[in-house]
């Protein structure tokens, strides 16, 4: 059975340190047995303060993150799927990307994935996101498929909207990614139940990659976030939960578990047409 190695970060606004710090989990997770492994969403860079970023972050072909990661596949002959980077676009309106890649063995990028929903929210008086003013939001939703299986990817807030996941599964899917940097209110109440659902609803192995804790800014930034990545099996059993600390968690998987849950449950070929509430 192939392993999966879900890393969990306490990523900072500096990307030079979060890089050294993901690339020794990833040889942790490759000396374990890992032929995947996967890290958070905002892998980079965690901050609050425009300005930082764009002083700190870059276009995809001048990102030394993605560039290391590449040589670092290449050279474990490792799958790695970056959650997410933060990275300049050149866009008139200064918008970044928050996109996923998905690195072969080769160190080549197979797959790309630009967050498609975005966290514009109010939780309390006190915390509030507003992810678009920042980000542009991607329009596609993307799969590829490897020798260790059919993989969708999305990205945290995109759980909330479970026909992406659908449409995935349907395309043949059998593994959904879903890399987060999740708040620690909504974290609590919801990051288990949400990733549990989309697992049942498509048969599929949800794997999910965490950032988590109290985020160091130099600006002083209060970014927390909820940790836990969690790996569940395609029937909605947790197989991993990765905590609130910093690590690299082994799962192994058996992609028959997929065909199983989807024959005994065929939901995914059961849609019917209807007419929407008016």
């Amino acid at each position: 059975m192939p392993k999966v190695g879900l890393i969990t970060l306490n990523s900072s606004d500096d990307p030079a340190q979060n890089l050294r710090e993901v690339q020794s989990y990833i040889d942790d997770a490759v000396t374990r047995g890992a032929q995947i492994v996967m890290t958070p969403e905002v892998t980079n860079c965690v901050s609050t303060s425009r300005t930082h970023q764009q002083s700190v972050l870059c276009l995809e072909a001048d990102d030394a993150t993605l560039q290391a990661l590449q040589k670092q596949a290449l050279k474990l002959r490792v799958w790695i799927l970056i959650g997410s980077l933060a990275l300049r676009t050149g866009d008139a309106d200064g918008r970044f990307a928050n996109r996923s890649f998905l690195i072969g063995p080769d160190g080549r990028i197979k797959a790309r994935y630009d967050k498609i929903h975005m966290f514009d929210v109010t939780l309390s008086d006190t915390e509030s996101y507003k992810e678009s003013a920042g980000y542009r939001p991607g329009t596609e939703a993307i799969m590829a498929q490897t020798d260790i299986g059919s993989i969708g990817l999305t990205i945290c807030y995109d759980v909330r909207f479970p026909h992406i996941y659908r449409a995935l599964a349907q395309a043949g899917a059998e593994i959904l990614t879903v890399p987060a940097a999740f708040a620690q209110a909504t974290g609590r109440a919801h990051w288990e139940v949400l990733l549990r659902a989309r697992a049942i609803e498509t048969g599929s192995f949800v794997f999910a990659p965490a950032q988590t804790g109290q985020h160091s800014e130099a600006k002083g930034g209060k970014r927390k976030t909820h940790g836990h990545s969690l790996a569940i099996s395609p029937w909605g059993e947790v197989l991993y939960d990765g905590g609130t600390e910093c690590g690299v968690g082994i799962v192994d998987y058996d992609l028959n578990d997929v065909a199983k849950a989807r024959s005994a449950i065929p939901s995914l070929q059961h849609d019917r047409a209807f007419k929407a509430p008016k």
